[in-house]
């Protein structure tokens, strides 16, 4: 079962917290069904990392990397990019000093 985005953001937001990071909705789209956007910040390396959403052949949901840089602005320019195509997309924003996803779902090319 898949639970709505809201809570689904909700719940990731809570596990960085507990974490030791900080979580932050930079876009909120649609409730129920949005896309999600995560930026992860690594200060300490001076990177960022952007994950997407998508859904293999196979119909399982996994996590990638959309944008191959580490380079914030470039991340930014991607996610402006992204957000002028879907108005539902969610945007969260991550720091943590480890620079960890928090996702529990399977991510790709890590």
């Amino acid at each position: 079962m898949k639970f709505s985005t809201d809570i689904w953001v909700a719940a990731l937001i809570r596990r960085v917290d507990l974490g030791g990071g900080t979580a932050v909705v930079v876009h909120k789209g649609d409730a129920r069904a949005g896309s999600v956007l995560i930026k992860v910040l690594h200060r300490r390396e001076g990177r960022a990392r952007l994950y997407a959403e998508a859904t293999r052949a196979d119909g399982e949901t996994v996590w990638m990397r959309p944008a191959a840089s580490e380079a914030e602005p470039e991340i930014d320019a991607y996610i402006a990019r992204a957000r002028r195509i879907d108005p539902d997309l969610w945007v969260v924003e991550l720091d943590d000093p480890q620079g960890r996803h928090f996702l529990t779902e399977p991510v790709e090319a890590d």
